[in-house]
């Protein structure tokens, strides 16, 4: 059977026609590109992103429910036998025991959480102190550029063993909060300093030098047309130190300046186990291949969004 024929002066649908309406439907569906949206469609490719946001969802989980991961509470006093101590793996202790009998493993994964916290918190101050102090020396520029240059420049210069230790002999006290802060403050030059040099790069391109002609105010200038464009280079930075954060605390740990007993971080767990390492090897090798995974899992991810932000590595 042959198919009805249009009505008489109906205009036919030529092949033009359709191709029109199909165009036309697109153009209105389509998105918008960007830069961010660019940037992730990249990251999903690259399987060294894949494979570092993994490790990382691991540790956050590890860190935000230890209880998933592990039965034994290693705060709980009862869960140490000194008859038990510096065993090898076994399937009751999958990591061994320690020099006081409390499960390796255990201890391992309630350490990911005090460890993560102060790289996050860490990260957060310095972005934050570093980011907007950067952004307005960088926009403004003047003397109070110059001033705020100045100051890095002597943060600069203090050894980082030496600075932390005068702000923690202050606080005569090691805990999660201050070792962050301790951090924090030898930190955020290096933050201020990439994003005082981005902000220098956005402040004369013609979109600037438009929306100011256009009377924007100083606020709308920075937060709405040169942030969204001079953030890219701190978001890459932040990611790596993220991980730098956490070999930190675990270095100070290590020295004795940190987190102090009876919390548990693997820079701790590290320090405990060194005196008997020819006995037992677990309780210094494990915490020390997780915080390795851990840390070399953020500078990954960094270089990742490094190379998906930066359109010339395309």
């Amino acid at each position: 059977m042959s198919s009805a024929a249009p009505p008489k002066g109906a205009p036919p649908k030529t092949r033009r026609a359709r191709h029109a309406k199909a165009s036309g439907r697109g153009a209105r569906t389509a998105r918008p590109a960007g830069l961010w949206r660019d940037a992730w469609h990249d990251l999903r490719r690259r399987p060294l992103f894949t494979v570092s946001a993994v490790l990382i969802a691991v540790v956050l989980v590890m860190a935000a429910v230890p209880s998933l991961f592990t039965s034994v509470d290693p705060y709980d006093a009862a869960g140490c036998v000194l008859g038990d101590a510096r065993q090898g793996p076994s399937a009751a202790h999958w990591f061994g025991t320690d020099n006081q009998g409390c499960d390796t493993y255990a201890r391992t994964v309630y350490g990911a959480r005090n460890s993560v916290l102060v790289g996050l918190g860490t990260t957060v101050l310095t972005a934050l102190a570093g980011g907007l102090l950067g952004l307005v020396a960088g926009f403004r520029g003047g003397w109070l550029d110059a001033v705020l240059s100045r100051v890095t420049e002597v943060f600069f210069a203090i050894p980082s063993v030496l600075g932390a230790l005068l702000i923690l002999s202050i606080f005569r006290t090691g805990t999660v909060w201050t070792v962050t802060l301790a951090l924090a403050v030898l930190a955020w030059p290096m933050t201020f300093r990439i994003m005082r040099a981005s902000v220098i790069t956005a402040r004369g391109q013609d979109y600037v030098v438009a929306a100011r002609g256009l009377g924007a105010s100083a606020g709308r200038l920075m937060f709405r047309h040169i942030l969204p464009n001079a953030i890219a280079p701190l978001i890459v930075v932040s990611t790596i130190n993220l991980g730098v954060f956490i070999a930190a605390e675990a270095g100070l740990s290590f020295l004795g300046l940190g987190v102090q007993s009876p919390d548990i971080t693997w820079g701790l767990m590290i320090a405990d186990a060194r005196a008997r390492f020819h006995e037992a090897a677990g309780p210094l090798l494990f915490p020390a291949a997780l915080l390795s995974v851990t840390v070399l899992a953020f500078i990954m991810l960094g270089d990742a969004v490094r190379d998906a932000l930066d359109p010339k590595l395309r």
